[in-house]
């Protein structure tokens, strides 16, 4: 095969994609302001998204906080530069750790159940059934999670940044001897309300991305149970891969 049209085709998939997936997250988004207004729908996907994921993400963070401390302490004591581990362990959770590490676990446990969900709906002429019954079935099943993502995964990065930093915190000055005022006065000097909210802003759209993206992979899903696999792996794999993407370009933006 001409490598330049395959090349050409696999373009062409990703742009169909791609704009299929900003349209489903648009018209989700239009929906908002279309009644009635399922209130009961999203503080039930606040709950599943949001309530339930929040022991992955405090033990992804704690850890992720510990191992932080651990190997930047490791790096500054070759310059003698042990005291400002306070400061760079916090700007490394709420810049990027936090937002980042929350998203992704979000994905795996709540994003591939969306996924899931909605593509057992899809085989099963749920859908179907719904247009039937004069329910619009992306107001009903995706702008409740599209909105409970949007609040949630913020909450869930704030939190994971506190509990991260509490983790460098254990390590630094009860393991490795960091002086407690030290670790506190060079953190309070190097982190700026700009690198907190910068992370806040990141998570709101990765929760956006990452609920667009599961809910039109389900919402399209073709060729029964294997079709509903397929799209779980597709959905959790574009998501993740997303997410680190778009951090890059918002953190360009940002700084």
């Amino acid at each position: 095969m001409n490598p330049f049209r395959a090349l050409g085709r696999a373009l062409l998939r990703f742009l169909e994609e791609a704009g299929g997936i900003f349209l489903f997250f648009w018209k989700a988004l239009l929906y908002t302001f279309t009644p009635p207004f399922r209130v009961r729908l999203f503080l039930k996907h606040i709950e599943f998204i949001g309530v339930r994921s929040w022991l992955v993400v405090a033990l992804t963070a704690l850890f992720s906080g510990m191992v932080t401390a651990y190997q930047v302490h490791h790096a500054l004591v070759k310059f003698g530069g042990q005291s400002v581990l306070g400061g760079v362990v916090a700007l490394t959770l709420t810049r990027e750790l936090g937002p980042v590490l929350s998203a992704i676990m979000v994905v795996a446990r709540a994003g591939s159940a969306i996924t899931a969900e909605i593509g057992s709906m899809r085989i099963t002429e749920q859908i179907d059934a719904l247009k039937i019954m004069a329910v619009n079935p992306i107001q009903y099943l995706v702008t409740p999670r599209l909105w409970a993502a949007m609040i949630v995964v913020p909450l869930l990065t704030a939190m994971a940044d506190l509990i991260g930093i509490a983790g460098g915190y254990v390590i630094g000055v009860l393991v490795l001897g960091i002086d407690h005022g030290i670790f506190i006065a060079r953190m309070q000097d190097m982190v700026e309300l700009m690198d907190i909210m910068s992370g806040i802003y990141k998570a709101i759209f990765f929760g956006a991305f990452t609920v667009a993206v599961c809910c039109y992979k389900g919402y399209f899903a073709r060729g029964g149970a294997e079709g509903v696999g397929r799209a779980t792996t597709e959905a959790v794999v574009i998501s993740s891969v997303g997410i680190l993407v778009s951090d890059y370009i918002l953190t360009t933006l940002f700084f």
